[in-house]
């Protein structure tokens, strides 16, 4: 009975890597999530979304903590990391005004808010794009970001 409940608590860990794997620099939150997954971490589970506002919602409804990982445009320089705790600001929905979708990740995590459906503990990270045309492939700056962004995730599963 302990070792069930231990797994069920420990299954509700969930990363989210968002993006489009043939926008360029929007792929890098589906990179990271897929470099995790080789990993093979324990009581994580990885999944990768488009974005879509709905379908993340969905996903991580039973998330006790969630990470997300996207593509941001902030004006910043290219390879910028950015780290998030939603329950202690909002999410700037300017980030990510590349999704594809008009309802978003910031647009997702605000409603959730709203309807006091937000997981226990969300941290959002965002590695700042330079390149989101249709395409393959990372910009050089963003590249050499997930290293660190990888980093900085594995760190925020240790807490």
């Amino acid at each position: 009975m302990a070792q069930q409940e231990r797994a069920r608590t420990e299954a509700r860990i969930l990363i989210i890597g968002v993006g489009s794997a043939y926008r360029r620099d929007d792929a890098v939150g589906l990179i990271i999530a897929q470099r995790l997954r080789a990993k093979k971490l324990n009581h994580v589970q990885i999944r990768e979304e488009s974005g879509e506002g709905t379908s993340l919602m969905e996903s991580w409804k039973d998330a006790d903590t969630l990470i997300l990982i996207d593509a941001v445009h902030s004006g910043a320089a290219p390879g910028t990391l950015y780290r998030l705790n939603a329950h202690r600001q909002t999410i700037p929905t300017d980030f990510f005004h590349y999704s594809t979708h008009a309802f978003s990740v910031a647009e997702a995590i605000e409603l959730a808010r709203a309807l006091n459906q937000l997981p226990r503990r969300l941290i959002v990270h965002g590695i700042e794009g330079e390149n989101f045309e249709m395409g393959e492939g990372l910009s050089p700056e963003v590249e050499k970001a997930t290293e660190e962004a990888l980093r900085l995730v594995l760190l925020d599963l240790r807490l």
